[in-house]
């Protein structure tokens, strides 16, 4: 039996990949992954049961045993072991703690056997930096969203001031450089377009001009689609 098909959409944070990477499924009919959340899971987690980012061993066992749960919409419920943690999850905080554990080698590897289990028929759309690459590499299409760091943190001012989060634009700036700098950096699944991959940089496009790119490639490849 042949498995199901996947698409992936890789990219840093800001560049509207999560945005995309949910209409495309919902367009499709699909399941989502977004690999990214798993991460910020496991530091909400950490810092819950007061493991240390340092504390590789507790971190895994904590990575292996957790049970996480989303809506079906993927972003407005978020539960960790049956507790509600979505508030936490999309914290700044939260990310740059993410994105600390992201970098444990340890940690890829307990979570890559919970991603490849969203791999169900009718197929998946999988939202992260290593989904082409690593995860996924057998994926039928590949995109990999780009963005200049000044708009990405332009974005994730907007969005957090319309929450009423009260945020510093430059500390955002400053927060996605040396995010961006770790993740491309790191030694295990860095950032990185696959080489297969459609590049596209979104610095100038709005989410409706990007989605219209993406979907073309995708009727390109799968004919079926209407």
């Amino acid at each position: 039996m042949s498995q199901a098909p996947v698409i992936t959409i890789d990219g840093p944070s800001g560049t509207g990949k999560g945005t995309i990477a949910r209409k495309l499924a919902d367009f499709l009919g699909w399941h989502f992954l977004d690999s990214g959340a798993l991460y910020r899971i496991v530091a909400v987690g950490a810092q819950e049961k007061e493991i240390l980012l340092n504390d590789i061993k507790g971190l895994r066992r904590f990575s292996e045993a957790m049970k996480v749960a989303f809506s079906q919409d993927f972003e407005d419920s978020i539960s960790l072991n049956g507790k509600e943690i979505s508030s936490q999850v999309r914290l700044e905080e939260t990310a740059e703690k993410a994105s600390l554990v992201a970098a444990i080698p340890e940690i890829r590897s307990a979570l890559l056997k919970k991603q490849l289990i969203f791999r169900q028929n009718p197929g998946l759309v999988a939202d992260g930096r290593d989904m082409g690459t690593v995860v996924f590499p057998d994926a039928e299409l590949k995109f990999y969203l780009t963005a200049s760091p000044e708009e990405r943190a332009q974005r994730r001012y907007k969005q957090l001031i319309n929450k009423g989060v009260n945020v510093n634009l430059r500390a955002l700036l400053k927060d996605i450089a040396s995010r961006d700098e770790r993740d491309t950096n790191r030694k295990v699944s860095p950032l990185r377009p696959a080489d297969d991959a459609v590049v596209i940089d979104t610095t100038s496009l709005t989410i409706e001009q990007v989605l219209n790119r993406v979907l073309a490639e995708v009727k390109t490849t799968f004919p079926v689609t209407t």
